[in-house]
């Protein structure tokens, strides 16, 4: 749509979409409501400033272009400060709710400043939009675009990598911060970091202004979804947040790092009919949220109050806009979206197969270099692990997270479902056409116990959440090995070291895109919290003192990633179906009990024998790898292990032996000692060996 602006001497062109965009003598707001009567354009001077400046009046005839108002304000440039304001019918009952007096956020701002201010006249104040010139010298950096399949992802948070006064960084908690940090995740070897939100959200009490008890820490609560939070940046300077963080993602890719955002699109911090009214609500309630009782109500499929109308053609044009926002201006290489399936209803919240929004972002030709990751679930009961949606969408496998902890947790009956997930959640993924990379295998995440606590409490301990302990999972599958939470009995600390040492390996190797959960790697700890959303503090932020206390795990995580990396035969594009690969009967996977006969899958028992065979040149003539023998012994007792027949002539050296005290836990350059002559040896309870063949 081309807008042309009446006055001669104002004359120019541009084309949507909205907020401020700024040009050479001006700025031009633009923003949608049907519904409006009267639109305004609230100026300020300052971040702190209580009224605006000036306030300038949308002229209904000229200014409006269908349900699009569009203003040009001559002699006003970045760094201006600006709210909107709109007059029109206010009946709950109806779903209509325009306040003229409420301060509206700019649904397109693409940087928020100051904060919530105190209301003592029943107006809430919300942080002010800020105009932003987006010039940038990212001195060529480009997408990535490195291959799903060769990814491994570090779910973090950008405040908490760096805030602890442990991290020595100039500036902590901040979008700079995690650039001080990029040597060490470079030396850990992750190709991704997944940031936990980054889209602005309250970090204030909306009414009073003040910092709440407990705030919200992991950011799961959009309030605009094309601006980075002001919270993380070091300068203070309204869209100083802009420039740190694509400094940041430049950074980062300078270092071989992509950067996936977690992006909430689900909801928004309006809340329910009690909350306030912000930006959405004031300015088109009815088409920006899913309303039920005639739009007395908000449906709450997001577990938060609100729905986001996602398959709204307006809404569904603002999550495209924000996107490709995301991905152009901010060279951002993908998304993880939380609650997906909320994204596969229709307006009216019923599930549908080949939902527009989930089927267009797929096929968005600007959004074709990104990864696109969902959470396939929803907080009405939606599950679609397995069945989300096309060849495009990749998946947080939950399936898998339970199943590994099970398996290690020493449950019986967990064979098959420890193979399948080893092999790549074919029964999940293969009939729908997509390969292993589709599932993003992960055994904690942020939403749960970090695994230091999953192998150190058998119960949550939420207490410090002020909801009495009753927020967060009951369903956990931890084991606390005797003790609930940290002791000083070394069998204990042997066996919980144990224990992380063999979920890391299964993480590590199984055929899939694995995810790391920041601080696993020297065993973090939220002191059994498993809901730890409002815990701005050291139970959430990384100590990075135990990088050096626990420098043992470190060093054997940072083997792993170093050996997928390097080693196709454990990040195969193809189901693994036992398929013979012409070598003396080997098969490309290959299953055996711990005597090296055939598995009973029903036995209970807790030992499996897995033989990984090296992708054949055929399969992949630019990738020669090594075969691959994994024996894990999942039960509470020594076990004799015998190698199947098959995999005898063959010149095995050790990798990993999680039982054995470091160094010699793990050997980095595949040179450890060679299985015994007779093939016979006894593996401690618990515990993981790794054989690797010559090349």
């Amino acid at each position: 749509m081309l807008m042309v602006h009446p006055h001669p001497e104002l004359q120019f062109t541009h084309v949507l979409p909205y907020g401020a965009i700024l040009h050479e003598r001006g700025v031009r707001f633009v923003v949608f409501s049907r519904s409006a009567t009267a639109m305004r354009l609230l100026l300020y001077n300052n971040v702190d400033d209580r009224e605006p400046s000036e306030i300038i009046d949308f002229d209904r005839e000229t200014d409006r272009w269908g349900d699009i108002w569009s203003i040009f304000i001559p002699g006003v440039s970045a760094g201006q400060l600006y709210h909107f304001q709109a007059e029109g019918p206010y009946d709950p009952s109806q779903g209509m709710l325009f306040d003229g007096r409420a301060r509206l956020i700019d649904p397109y701002a693409k940087a928020l400043a100051g904060t919530f201010q105190a209301s003592d006249d029943g107006i809430i104040r919300p942080p002010k939009c800020v105009v932003v010139d987006e010039s940038f010298n990212w001195e060529g950096d480009r997408h990535l675009k490195r291959d799903l399949s060769e990814t491994i992802i570090y779910e973090m948070h950008v405040k908490g990598f760096t805030a602890d006064d442990s991290s020595g960084c100039k500036h902590p908690g901040t979008y700079l911060g995690v650039i001080e940090k990029i040597p060490y995740l470079k030396s850990l070897g992750v190709t991704a970091v997944e940031l936990m939100p980054i889209h602005e959200f309250p970090i204030m009490d909306m009414v009073t202004g003040k910092t709440p008890t407990r705030g919200n820490y992991w950011g799961y609560d959009s309030m605009a979804f094309f601006a980075p939070h002001r919270g993380y940046a070091a300068s203070k300077t309204p869209g100083g947040q802009v420039r740190e963080f694509k400094e940041m993602v430049k950074a980062l890719h300078q270092a071989g790092i992509e950067v996936i955002l977690d992006v909430v699109y689900n909801h928004t911090c309006e809340g329910n009919d009690q909350g306030p009214i912000l930006s959405f609500k004031g300015l088109e309630n009815q088409v920006y949220y899913m309303l039920a009782n005639g739009g007395r109500e908000y449906k709450n499929y997001s577990g938060c109050g609100n729905t986001v109308n996602g398959n709204h053609p307006i809404v569904r044009e603002m999550i495209f806009n924000s996107l490709r926002h995301w991905v152009h201006n901010y060279h951002v290489d993908g998304f993880r979206f939380d609650l997906a399936s909320i994204l596969s209803r229709d307006r009216s919240g019923n599930l549908v197969a080949n939902p527009p929004l989930v089927e267009a972002i797929a096929e968005d030709p600007m959004l074709a270099d990104t990864k696109i990751i969902a959470e396939a679930w929803d907080a009405a009961g939606a599950y679609q692990v397995g069945s989300f949606a096309n060849l495009r969408w990749a998946e947080w496998n939950g399936r898998y997270r339970d199943d590994l902890r099970s398996f290690w947790k020493g449950e019986p009956h967990k064979l098959g479902a420890l193979a399948t997930r080893l092999a790549g959640s074919s029964d999940l993924y293969q009939a729908g056409g997509r390969q292993p990379y589709h599932s993003i295998n992960f055994i904690t995440s942020h939403d749960g116990f970090p695994m230091n606590d999953l192998v150190s409490y058998n119960h949550k301990h939420n207490e410090a959440n002020g909801e009495g302990n009753r927020d967060g999972d009951n369903h956990n599958l931890s084991y606390n090995y005797g003790v609930e939470g940290p002791t000083k009995r070394a069998s204990i600390e042997k066996i919980r070291n144990q224990q992380i040492k063999n979920m890391f390996c299964t993480l590590l190797l199984s055929q899939g895109v694995p995810m790391v959960l920041m601080g696993d790697e020297v065993r973090r700890t939220q002191h059994g919290n498993n809901n730890a959303y409002c815990q701005d503090n050291e139970i959430s932020w990384f100590d990075w003192d135990q990088v050096k206390k626990h420098d043992e795990m470190r060093r054997f995580v940072r083997a792993l990633i170093a050996f997928r990396r390097d080693q196709p035969t454990v990040r195969q594009k193809h189901f693994l179906g036992g398929f013979p690969t012409g070598r003396r009967g080997l098969f490309d996977v290959n299953w055996y009990n711990n005597l090296g006969t055939a598995v009973d899958w029903d036995s209970g028992d807790s030992m499996l024998t897995c033989l990984f065979a090296a992708p054949s040149k055929d399969t992949d003539p630019e990738q020669i790898g090594r075969d691959v023998l994994l024996l894990m012994n999942g039960s509470a007792s020594p076990q004799q292990f015998i190698l199947p027949p098959v995999a005898k002539g063959t010149s095995w050296r050790m990798f990993v032996d999680t039982a054995a005290t470091s160094p010699s836990d793990v050997y980095p350059d595949l040179n450890g000692p060679r299985p015994p002559a007779a093939g016979k040896f006894v593996m401690p309870e618990r515990s993981v060996r790794i054989y690797v063949a010559s090349r």
